[in-house]
């Protein structure tokens, strides 16, 4: 399913999240308006590398972020590898991908480097970044 979010379009799998089409464009719409800053979502996620990834994206708190090196550490992986995980991310938005950040810039979102769409999001969500 493809959403706006400021002027990035993403693609969701839609198949993977337990919930209408309808209640997503909801949430997802309630969540850029502020008024809600936790997706209430049942989903599921691949069991390789991006899944595991996912899981540490699902850890960082709202406000706050991690580098791709610090995610890589905990995975003992490398960053490059963490990077490439989180653009194949099949849920952006709903697993915080955009909490991922470079070392010494933002980093990409949706297949855009240094990307706009990411700085709103972390602007949304009152990150230090």
């Amino acid at each position: 399913m493809k959403l706006k979010v400021f002027d990035t379009e993403i693609f969701l799998d839609e198949s993977l999240v337990e919930a209408s089409e309808d209640e997503i464009r909801r949430q997802v719409k309630e969540y850029l308006l502020g008024e809600q800053e936790v997706f209430e979502l049942d989903f599921s996620r691949p069991e390789n590398f991006t899944g595991k990834v996912m899981e540490e994206m699902l850890e960082i708190p709202r406000g706050e972020t991690r580098s791709y090196g610090e995610i890589a550490e905990a995975l003992d992986s490398a960053a490059i590898a963490v990077g490439q995980a989180c653009g194949r991310n099949p849920l952006p938005l709903i697993v915080p991908c955009h909490r991922v950040v470079g070392k010494s810039s933002v980093g990409g979102y949706c297949g855009e480097k240094d990307s706009l769409a990411k700085k709103k999001l972390l602007e949304l969500e009152e990150s230090d970044f």
